[in-house]
């Protein structure tokens, strides 16, 4: 019995070790909140010329989608889930996006440095 526990000890330390350890071939990841059908922040800020990893957290119960004409992206993302978005590389400049179902309140822009 002693020699199982220590095996899931050892296997459980490992797996979290590996879990820490981010990739350093993966895009950097900027995250992003829907609440009250607003995002926050409303201004996200991505290095020029970089691909990076978008992660949309919909705090909400109903769905939403995520779109913008900029960026041509769209993504659905039901209630209470997250979901993800790769986005560039980007020229420099600012590309707004919007939620389709909160067009006048989910607003928000990326700016690219």
């Amino acid at each position: 019995m002693a020699c199982t526990c220590r095996r899931g000890a050892v296997l459980l330390l490992l797996s979290a070790a590996a879990a820490t350890h981010a990739d350093p071939s993966a895009p950097p990841t900027a995250e992003l909140r829907l609440q009250n059908h607003l995002f926050e922040p409303s201004e996200i800020h991505i290095p020029a010329h970089t691909k990076v990893r978008l992660l949309i957290h919909n705090l909400d119960s109903t769905l939403e989608e995520f779109e913008s004409w900029d960026l041509n992206r769209k993504k659905i993302i039901f209630g209470n889930h997250s979901a993800t978005v790769f986005i560039g590389p980007l020229a420099p400049g600012t590309y707004r996006f919007f939620g389709e179902f909160n067009s006048k309140t989910a607003l928000g822009r990326l700016v690219v440095q």
